[in-house]
């Protein structure tokens, strides 16, 4: 059984599987953040920050990297409560 289906005809036992279906997407929408945040810092933060990729990083290099994170992190709340707000208007 997935979770599209139901094995109850019970409203309680419909709202379970509803509030578990949403469980697991919020779930899954969390590790598809975390995910896509992995290949932003590594795909924008790396290049723009390590010019010369070596065994460790330089200080300048942990602090670009750190200061990409930053921003990057602060950008995605700012969209974050945006869409939230736009959301809620609705």
């Amino acid at each position: 059984m997935d979770a599209f289906s139901s094995s109850s005809s019970s409203s309680s036992s419909s709202q379970m599987s509803t509030e578990d279906f949403m469980d697991q997407l919020k779930v899954q929408l969390a590790q598809a953040y975390a995910e896509e945040f992995m290949e932003t810092v590594r795909g924008k933060c790396f290049d723009k920050c390590i010019t010369k990729p070596g065994s460790s990083l330089s200080g300048g290099e942990g602090s670009c990297i750190s200061r990409c994170v930053d921003r990057y992190v602060e950008a995605t709340g700012i969209i974050s409560k945006s869409l939230f707000s736009a959301s809620m208007k609705n």
